[in-house]
């Protein structure tokens, strides 16, 4: 044992000495890490880590700030961050493995291989292929907000509401980029080779090229040796400590872990035209695909500022642009407090990763843009100046566009209904379920892990703040969503359209209102027992396992009762119908059936 620690420490030292050696040697990066190091106090970052490869070595490896800000542990070559969507590029690789294998083809429906696996029309069910899936040109727009705020670790589950999202544009009319899409290449690589998508990620890419310590999950994550903590920037200054994302059902569009040390010996791969350390990783012919344009983003002009930076193409899990006249090869990635970019430059054999603990962050691009001037020995510009001033006019348009969301504001109106009466859950077949509670004169929305303020905007309509884990209303970020609670015929809350959700719809998404239920007594339930008389026909409501309400009306499918209080029932499986019962005296003598499209009295019999 003392043996083998001796070897491990020579070992280690001997890495550490080459990657000295390997940044002092390479006089294009002479002075970069004292640029780079400024970048942290200009946009209040915890930390990030970059590492350099040029043809089969790492040629620079270097961490700055801390993993962890708060116990001041720094950021090593070796520190795990959240890669977010740089994992697409090795969903989409599994596949290019299994068509060499002849287990898969590109032009195939993704049905062939995930039976289960709809569309919302049949347009999409003909025609979108397992290489749309690939370079986003299905039609569908994001609908992030489905995984995000509905999670679950059940990929098929996530599959199966595919089918209830409407596409924006017809099929490959239009680039759009959906992380649902890569979820459906993570499970058809599950469905043929009956592993699941971590284990396939793991043999086919984690083991070969030596990435030992990258993983697939945040439990991994946070057992590892040198975890990074995610940050976001609150009030442009301070740095806040942010939950993990369990991204766990979507994993194949972007869970992966890894350091940039690691991810080096991905981009060294990718080099060399799939293969590391002379052993084939990656087919060539896949390799060569995945890199050429499959779709146009769009024009991506020169600018006067830069008339060598053009053109915005897609691969295969690949963004492709022209650098200063140099063909870059890139991805990013964001997830709660993690921010990366991945990217070579095949033509030169070079590559840059550099991964950052802090969110939304533009840090990544920052650096590769920096590095990458040197490296390729381009003219330098002052990357970090430009995307600050970026910034500072992003937030100034967004101010002028709250001042101005503000300024049309009705004053003087008032909701319809008391807080209360718009408590219940909400739910929308491809999304899920969110619930509305009133406390005191205040409505709150529970979003997954997230807590809404709903601050009255005007009429029925609320624009949400989040709540945060100190219970705070934070006010600074303030959400382009609105939610506007709509009124049935029947003068109750029938559904909640939520605009903004997913903006390339350009219409709001409804939820359907479901009232929050009560308990009743079982012995209860027997009074309302009975046949009531509505319409010249007969409807009857009756107890089933001596707990549960149900009503049947003739030609319909018998309806489960939900207790709301008082002597009022929901139908469980219709938003909107409801069923008051009337006491005459001591007897129940009749009931109201209340529908959207108005309220009907039926006589006990």
């Amino acid at each position: 044992m003392r043996k083998l620690l001796v070897l491990l420490l020579i070992g280690h030292s001997l890495l550490a000495w080459s990657q000295k050696k390997s940044n002092a040697a390479d006089n294009r990066l002479a002075g970069i890490e004292e640029k780079l190091q400024t970048l942290l106090a200009d946009w209040h970052a915890a930390g990030f880590a970059v590492a350099v490869v040029e043809k089969n070595k790492l040629v620079y490896a270097k961490g700055f700030g801390y993993r962890d800000e708060e116990n001041k542990k720094p950021v090593t070559p070796n520190t795990l961050f959240a890669i977010g969507s740089c994992t697409k590029a090795f969903t989409a690789g599994l596949l290019g493995i299994l068509r060499n294998d002849n287990k898969v083809s590109f032009n195939e429906k993704p049905a062939t291989y995930v039976p289960k696996l709809n569309f919302f029309n049949d347009e999409m069910n003909a025609g979108i292929t397992v290489k749309d899936l690939m370079r986003h040109s299905t039609g569908l727009p994001r609908h992030d907000l489905s995984w995000y705020f509905f999670n679950t670790p059940d990929k098929d589950s996530l599959v199966g509401r595919i089918q209830y999202m409407e596409p924006s544009v017809h099929v490959r009319e239009k680039w759009q980029y959906n992380n649902f899409m890569f979820l459906v290449q993570g499970v058809i690589t599950e469905k043929i080779t009956g592993n699941s998508w971590e284990k396939n990620i793991s043999e086919k890419f984690f083991k070969p090229l030596v990435m030992s310590t990258s993983n697939a999950s945040i439990a991994e994550l946070e057992k590892s040796n040198e975890p990074a903590v995610g940050y976001e920037v609150k009030n442009d200054k301070d740095i806040v400590k942010m939950d993990y994302y369990n991204i766990s059902g979507m994993a194949p569009a972007g869970s992966i872990n890894s350091s940039v040390n690691e991810m080096a010996n991905w981009l060294r791969m990718w080099i060399h035209g799939g293969k590391f350390n002379g052993k084939e990783i990656l087919p060539a012919s896949y390799v060569s695909e995945a890199i050429s344009s499959q779709m146009i983003i769009g024009p991506a002009l020169p600018t006067r500022e830069h008339p060598d930076v053009q053109f915005s193409n897609y691969g295969y899990g690949w963004f492709l642009a022209s650098y200063k006249g140099h063909y870059r090869v890139e991805h990013g990635g964001n997830i709660d407090g993690f921010s990366a970019s991945t990217c070579f430059f095949p033509s030169d054999s070079v590559g840059i990763v550099v991964l950052t603990n802090q969110n939304a962050s533009v840090i990544p691009a920052i650096v590769r843009n920096i590095v990458a001037d040197r490296m390729l020995r381009l003219s330098l510009s002052d990357w970090n100046k430009e995307m600050k001033e970026a910034a500072d006019k992003r937030k100034k348009n967004e101010k002028e566009t709250a001042a101005k969301a503000t300024s049309s504001v009705k004053k003087g109106t008032k909701p319809s209904h008391l807080p209360e009466e718009l408590e219940g859950k909400y739910s929308l077949d491809g999304y899920g379920t969110f619930s509305v509670k009133a406390h005191h004169d205040s409505l709150f929305a529970k979003m997954g892990n997230y807590t809404y303020w709903l601050k009255h905007f005007h009429y029925d309509i609320f624009q949400p703040f989040e709540v945060t884990k100190k219970h705070k209303i934070d006010t600074a970020n303030k959400s382009d969503m609105r939610l506007n609670f709509i009124t049935g015929l029947n003068g109750e809350v029938e559904r909640v359209a939520i605009y903004d959700m997913e903006p390339s719809l350009n219409k709001p998404l409804e939820f359907l209102h479901h009232p929050d239920t009560k308990e009743i007594k079982p012995e209860r339930l027997k009074e309302y027992v009975g046949e009531y008389e509505i319409a010249g026909m007969v409807a009857k409501v009756y107890v089933k396992a001596e707990k549960n309400l149900f009503l049947f009306v003739p030609g319909q499918p018998e309806y489960e009762l939900a207790y709301l209080g008082g002597d009022k029932f929901a139908l469980k499986i219709l938003s909107g119908y409801k069923l008051e019962f009337v006491h005459n005296g001591e007897k129940v003598s009749g009931c109201f059936f209340i529908q959207p499209n108005g309220t009907f009295k039926a006589t006990r019999k």
